[in-house]
C-alpha cells in the first residue's frame, strides 16, 4: 500500500516536534523522521489525513508557526529513506541498539540488532530509551515478564537479555506482530511469545513485570488489568507520556494499588516505575 509522508515544518521546533508525534500517533501514523526543521510523519494512504490533523496541535494552538507538505510515496522508498537515516542509539553505557547494516564493533554494553521498520521502538525515541534503562536499573530480573504494545520487541529482547524466561509480548498492529517476531529470532531469543491484540490477551498470567510503553489514554483504560495481572510485590513501567502528566497517572494508578517508587526523564518525557503493594 503506498504511504503518505507529511513534512511539517515548525518553529519554534522544541517541544512541539514530540508533541505532534505523540498526537499524530494517537491518528494512525506509524513512523517518523525528526529533522532540523521539524518531522517526516509516515501514515498509509487510506487514513484521512485531513481528519487526523484536526485532532492535534497544528489546529488547535497558535504558540508556533507551521507549513505542512503532503506527497504519496511507495512503501518501499520510505522504508529505504528511513534505514538510511536510521544511527544506533546508545542507552548509556548499559546497552546499545543498531540495525543490521551497523557495525557491531560499534556497540557497547548489550547489543540489540533491530531491523528497522515502521514498528514503534527503536530507541531513538526518548521513551523507548528510558525504558529501555529502567529495565537495567531493575536490579533483579522477574522470570515473567509482560510486554504491553511491543512494536519493534526491542524491550522484550532486553528482558530476555536480563534474565526473563517468560515473555508474553502484544500489540495490536499485525505488522508490528510480525516485525517483533523477526527481532526476535534476530536476537536469538527463545523466550517471547509474540501475540497480536489488546489487554484481553493477557488471559489469567500473573507477572512480575509488566513494561507498557503506549500513551497515557491506553495506559489508564489498562490500568485496573495491569495490576490484577500483576504479582504482589511486582513491578509496572509505563512510559509514552509527557512530565507533565506524571502526577495523574500517579494518582489514578494509586488507586489500583500501584505506588511510584523511581521516575525517570528525558527531555519532555517521562517514565515511571510503580510497585504493587
Amino acid at each position: 500500500m503506498d504511504t503518505i509522508e507529511l513534512k511539517i515544518e515548525l518553529s519554534p521546533k522544541s517541544p512541539w516536534n514530540e508533541i505532534i508525534v505523540a498526537e499524530l500517533a494517537d491518528q494512525g501514523f506509524e513512523s517518523f523522521v525528526q529533522t532540523e526543521t521539524g518531522i517526516l510523519a509516515y501514515v498509509n494512504a487510506d487514513v484521512d489525513v485531513e481528519k487526523a490533523l484536526e485532532e492535534t496541535s497544528l489546529k488547535k494552538n497558535d504558540l508556533f508557526t507551521f507549513s505542512i507538505a503532503q506527497q504519496k510515496i511507495p512503501y518501499q522508498n520510505w522504508n529505504a529513506k528511513w534505514e538510511a537515516d536510521f544511527q544506533p542509539v546508545f542507552i548509556e553505557e548499559y546497552a546499545t541498539i543498531l540495525a543490521p547494516f551497523h557495525a557491531k564493533s560499534k556497540g557497547r554494553g548489550m547489543v540489540v540488532e533491530i531491523q528497522p521498520q515502521m514498528s514503534f521502538g527503536t530507541g531513538h525515541h526518548q521513551t523507548t530509551w528510558m525504558m529501555t534503562k529502567a529495565l537495567f536499573e531493575l536490579g533483579e530480573m522477574p522470570k515473567n515478564v509482560l510486554d504491553m504494545g511491543t512494536g519493534t520487541g526491542v524491550l522484550a529482547i532486553v528482558a530476555e537479555n536480563l534474565g526473563a524466561d517468560n515473555i508474553l509480548a502484544i500489540d495490536i498492529e499485525d505488522w508490528s506482530v510480525v516485525n517483533a517476531k523477526e527481532n526476535a529470532e534476530r536476537n536469538n531469543s527463545k523466550n517471547i511469545r509474540c501475540v497480536c491484540g489488546d489487554i484481553d490477551k493477557v488471559g489469567n498470567e500473573k507477572f512480575g513485570l509488566i513494561i507498557a510503553n503506549i500513551n497515557k489514554n491506553i495506559l489508564k483504560s489498562h490500568m485496573e488489568s495491569y495490576s490484577q495481572a500483576l504479582e504482589s510485590g511486582g513491578t509496572l513501567l509505563l512510559s509514552g507520556f509527557f512530565s507533565t502528566d506524571v502526577e495523574e497517572l500517579v494518582n489514578y494508578a494509586s488507586e489500583f494499588q500501584l505506588s511510584q517508587i523511581k521516575l525517570f526523564g528525558k527531555d519532555e518525557w517521562a517514565a515511571i516505575q510503580l510497585i504493587k503493594k
